[in-house]
């Protein structure tokens, strides 16, 4: 299929220390993307190929750069750690001229067919703007240091579809309860049969049919409060009401907050949880402001998001197409 593509200068204003700033009085980038993850970098790559102006607005706290070494990752069969990996999409993004912002976003705000952008370093119109914001996990009370060292040595761990078959016959513990909890027992429970299912607080909140569903694969059922998280030997150990329990990895089962607070105070409707609605070509209910990634409800996976990312930038190439068909 042949189309029409647009291009336009890489813009922006420069401030007396030669550096890009943000403001009112900058020329409209085509996209502003809002999220430095696997979704927002691969969306920057494909929209910059469309000859579009991207700027890229990267907080630093995409979910990716925590996975010490992901092997579901296709195309590294030795498997790539998600630091790495980011930084190598980074690059490439940047090859095509790609600008990043370090700085925080804190509004969106529809002008007529455009956008202002706010940051806490100023602020930028796009036509079209794509969240890639992603979710943040919620952790277990522990220390800070303690966590990233268990997370780096696999010993704590938070998404089975990612890394299950490495826990393969090995002792798991899965700290959460209620349909969740349950769930994600279950999950594990075709990689080992040694899980066990510890409560968060003092006793499980389990409907009848959750508790049965549990007996039924084997899955042990321990009463909190759970802490005193600590790495002992080569496991990773804890108090509970059973006692000291120790475990070769630990999956905390407590959800996550899902970053979509921008686009719905700009109006886009999203689920009771939070996920952001899209269609199938990842528009919000805001026409313009589109969405790929773990905002959008659906499986939290590298692979996924890229891919909506693909079909995100595509959607926003054909919509700029649209308004101004010929390429300069």
């Amino acid at each position: 299929m042949t189309a029409a593509i647009l291009t336009h200068a890489l813009r922006g204003g420069k401030g007396a220390d030669g550096n890009a700033e943000g403001g009112w009085g900058m020329d409209t980038d085509d996209c502003i993307i809002i999220g430095g993850g696997p979704a927002g970098l691969t969306a920057a790559i494909y929209l910059a190929r469309f000859h579009l102006s991207v700027r890229l607005f990267d907080h630093g706290s995409s979910r990716a750069a925590l996975i010490p070494l992901t092997r579901n990752h296709a195309g590294f069969p030795d498997g790539i750690a998600g630091p790495a990996l980011l930084a190598r999409m980074l690059e490439q993004a940047q090859a095509f001229g790609v600008t990043r912002e370090a700085v925080a976003v804190t509004a969106i705000v529809a002008d007529g067919d455009d956008f202002c952008v706010r940051t806490d370093a100023g602020e930028w119109r796009a036509r079209t703007v794509l969240l890639a914001t992603g979710v943040v996990n919620n952790c277990p009370d522990m220390d800070s240091a303690l966590h990233d060292r268990a997370l780096a040595a696999g010993l704590l761990r938070y998404c089975p579809v990612c890394d299950g078959y490495e826990v393969t016959d090995r002792r798991v513990g899965v700290i959460g309860t209620g349909d969740h909890g349950m769930q994600e027992a279950l999950f594990l429970r075709g990689y080992t049969k040694d899980v066990t299912l510890i409560s968060p607080a003092a006793e499980h909140d389990l409907a009848p049919d959750c508790a049965r569903a549990l007996d039924d694969a084997g899955i042990a059922r321990v009463d909190g409060p759970c802490g005193g998280f600590a790495i002992e030997g080569d496991r990773i150990a804890l108090d509970t009401a059973r006692g000291r329990m120790a475990f070769d990895s630990i999956y905390p089962a407590l959800g996550s907050l899902i970053r979509s607070d921008l686009a719905v105070a700009a109006g886009a409707a999203a689920t009771d949880d939070g996920c952001l609605e899209v269609d199938a070509h990842q528009r919000t209910t805001v026409p313009g402001l589109f969405a790929a990634g773990d905002v959008v409800k659906g499986l939290d996976q590298i692979g996924n998001a890229m891919g909506q990312a693909g079909v995100a930038a595509t959607t926003i190439r054909n919509l700029l197409a649209s308004r101004t068909p010929l390429r300069r």
